[in-house]
């Protein structure tokens, strides 16, 4: 198994500005408001609220109404640019196998008021960022309670009880690691048996599933 670090960073892009993303690291750029577009080579992406775009070095323009984007990125990179804000939300560590095949995989995961996802396990790591409304997580014994904004980590096979608020809708933003044979699957397991067949009222949109390759690798 070899290590590799999973950042989430929050870029805040002014009107006009640009930033530069450089190195070797895979990203997944989900624009959380406003737009921008995304330049990679030849290739050209104009990213409105709520879409998602996958790769490795590209050059990120914000349009006039400027726009913040959650950039998740696994390895290292470096971004570089003038009237942007960026702040580090979370980091976690994964550990993954260089000879296995991965995808990776962003959702939006909706919640109605009052909606859980029963205690349950996922296929691989992830990082999760709450947009609307509040969420409890009941994981190791222990519960996190996240506001918008606010990011957690998911190991994936540590069991973990989800609570949206009671009042509002709740909705976050996660980009999963998982085995390639989950490709167009769900990756989701419900640990009690008397859970099963309860009715599940989270909905998912998924914006990217696509192979993964290891930073460090040929792509």
């Amino acid at each position: 198994m070899a290590q590799f670090a999973m950042r989430l960073f929050t870029d805040r892009l002014a009107a006009g500005s640009e930033l530069a993303l450089e190195g070797g690291a895979r990203r997944v750029l989900y624009v959380a408001e406003g737009g921008v577009g995304v330049t990679a080579g030849e290739s050209v992406a104009a990213l409105g609220a709520n879409s998602a775009w996958y790769g490795g070095p590209a050059v990120l323009r914000a349009g006039a109404a400027g726009g913040r984007v959650l950039r998740y990125e696994l390895g290292d990179g470096t971004a570089a640019g003038q009237g942007v804000e960026t702040s580090l939300t979370l980091q976690a560590n994964v550990s993954l196998d260089p000879a296995a095949a991965y995808l990776i995989r962003c959702d939006r995961v909706e919640f109605p008021p009052g909606g859980v996802a029963y205690t349950h396990t996922h296929q691989g790591p992830g990082i999760r960022c709450l947009q609307l409304g509040r969420i409890r997580i009941d994981t190791g014994g222990a519960s996190h309670h996240c506001q918008p904004g606010e990011a957690w980590f998911e190991s994936g096979p540590d069991p973990v009880f989800a609570a949206g608020s009671e009042t509002e809708a709740t909705a976050f933003v996660r980009v999963m690691l998982l085995p390639r044979e989950y490709l167009g699957r769900s990756s989701i397991r419900y640990v009690k048996p008397e859970d099963q067949d309860k009715p599940k009222r989270q909905s998912y949109q998924i914006h990217i599933d696509a192979p993964l390759t290891l930073p460090g690798r040929p792509a």
